[in-house]
Order: structure tokens, then sequence, then C-alpha cells
């Protein structure tokens, strides 16, 4: 058996992603191999093959691979999944996007978004938000995955010393074009990949408040900012703050949640973090039945005084 892991990079370095999701492969038994598609990413591909655990590192390159096109990176993967028992994909925005392109054209169930791998053919996967977990095994020659990653921790990025193997890049399918992309910057972490997110909700009340109250907090821990659904429907924080169901999963070291009730989507997405805190004035809030930490105070009081004791 061997295991093909799709690669999410910039054509030059790999996204934390990759790595959680090298990790699972790795425990589906036999080889990992990767596969970097994309336009002048040499640099990515010499990254891959310094993953502990990978043992081959394929290589497609073309302009038209450059921005990771569903169409075009279905294509890529098809025409070497013959060799595959295992094709595995991280379970972020690209990763979904392509993986049920490739499950259709090779007429097979997807498995989604596992987070344990119990054999070969077997893994687990979250159901009903997080509220139950279903064992989920497979029957098809190939298993096509998207990886959770929260639910694995990273393969080591290096150590290792794969082969590099060069794959001639599929046609171009001409089915869809890049025309541009709006990149937000920002100095803070990327949410998905931050040690420690402060998040907000509902109870702040205005984005104002949000950024007044929240923001010194985050600068004072180095931690991303994340929000709550509400918060975020609100217009008291961007879409790509949003943590839950619908929104970013994250399993950050420390999670502090700030005027968060925890409705069941807002847990699906932050209750694998390590340590979570919470601080609510409402004590019959959801939220402090995952938190290790709750403190039952006004924000508006508490954070100011955390602040000042940090």
């Amino acid at each position: 058996m061997t295991a093909l892991v799709i690669a999410e990079h910039d054509n030059a370095t790999i996204k934390g992603a990759t790595l959680n999701t090298v990790a699972a492969a790795a425990q589906c038994g036999g080889e990992v191999h990767v596969l970097i598609a994309g336009h002048n990413a040499g640099a990515a591909a010499a990254a891959a093959a310094q993953i502990a655990g990978v043992s081959k590192v394929i290589h497609a390159d073309a302009e038209y691979l450059a921005h990771g096109l569903a169409e075009n990176m279905a294509a890529q993967v098809l025409a070497i999944a013959g060799s595959y028992s295992h094709i595995l994909f991280p379970a972020t925005a690209s990763g979904k996007n392509i993986a049920p392109r490739v499950a259709a054209k090779l007429d097979v169930g997807q498995i989604s978004d596992i987070t344990k791998v119990i054999a070969a053919d077997t893994f687990e996967r979250p159901i009903y938000a997080g509220n139950a977990i279903a064992t989920v095994q497979s029957a098809d020659a190939t298993k096509v995955i998207t990886v959770r990653t929260t639910g694995f921790d990273p393969a080591a990025a290096t150590g290792g010393s794969a082969a590099v193997e060069t794959q001639a890049a599929q046609a171009d399918s001409g089915k869809s074009t890049f025309l541009g992309s709006e990149i937000a910057k920002s100095d803070r972490p990327e949410l998905t990949a931050a040690k420690i997110i402060v998040s907000g909700g509902r109870a702040l009340g205005s984005a104002e408040k949000f950024n007044e109250v929240m923001t010194p907090l985050a600068d004072k821990l180095g931690a991303a900012l994340g929000a709550s659904r509400a918060a975020v429907d609100a217009g008291y924080a961007p879409n790509d703050w949003q943590v839950g169901q619908t929104g970013k999963i994250v399993a950050p070291q420390l999670y502090v949640a700030c005027g968060i009730s925890g409705a069941i989507q807002h847990l699906a997405g932050m209750k694998d973090s390590k340590v979570i805190v919470a601080i609510n004035k409402d004590p019959e809030a959801p939220i402090f039945s995952v938190a290790d930490y709750g403190l039952e105070a006004d924000l508006f009081e508490a954070v100011p005084e955390l602040i000042k004791a940090l």
C-alpha cells in the first residue's frame, strides 16, 4: 500500500496543513508520497522532500497549476491515482474543492474529515457538529480522504530525504481561469496555525468594542483573533475570523473565549484546543462545559484587568 498526499503550498514553501496530512497518511501503512503541483515550485518540492516519513515527492510544473485550480489539480491527481491505495487531502477550502472531483472520477466514496486512522480501511470522523464520532470502513480499492488537520500532530518538517521525481503536467482543462486574489494581510499569526487564539462573541456589542477590548489582549498574548458566527454576522469581525462548524476548525495551545456562549456550532470548531479559557457573565453558558478555566465575570471588566495582570 502506498499513500499519496496532495500538498498545499505557495510554490515556495509547504503549508502546515500538509504536515498533518502526511502524519495521517503514515498511519495508513506503507509508503507516503507527496504531490507538488504548481509553477516554478522547485523550492516547495525540495521542502516536501525534507518532511519526515515521505519517501518520494512527485513534482508537476506548469503555469496553469500555479494557483491550484481544482479542475487542473484533479486531472493531475487522476493521472497518477492508479498507483495508490490512499489519496489524502487536507480538509481545507482547497482540499475540499479537489477531493470530490477525484472521488467522483474514480467512482469511489469520499471519506471526509477524518480525525483518526484505525486501520488501512477504517477511520473515525465527527458527525452532528462533533457530538458523535462515526467509524467508517471503506471497501473501495482507492480511498479518497480529507483529513481534519487538528486531529493529527504534524509530521516533522525536516529530517527526511525523499527523492524528487518529475511528472509531466496534464494539459490545461480550460474550464477555469485564475483572475486574481485579494489577500488579507496581517501581522498576526494565521488563525488555523496560531498557537494562541483570542475570540470574541456577540456580547461585545459592536465592532468598535470588539476592537477596543479584544485587540489589546491579542497583542499582549501574541495571539490570532477569532470570533463566533454571531459576532461575524453582526459585523463585529471579518468573515475570515469565524471559528466554528461553518468557519475555521482550530486547535491551538490556548483558546480564550470572551463573551461567547458556546453554541454547538462554535464548540465544533474549537473544542480540541489544548487549554480553553472562558470569560462569560452567564453561569449557564455552554462554553463552561468545555472550558479548562472559567471566569464568571463581565468581560468589559475582566479583560482589561487580565491585560494589566499580563
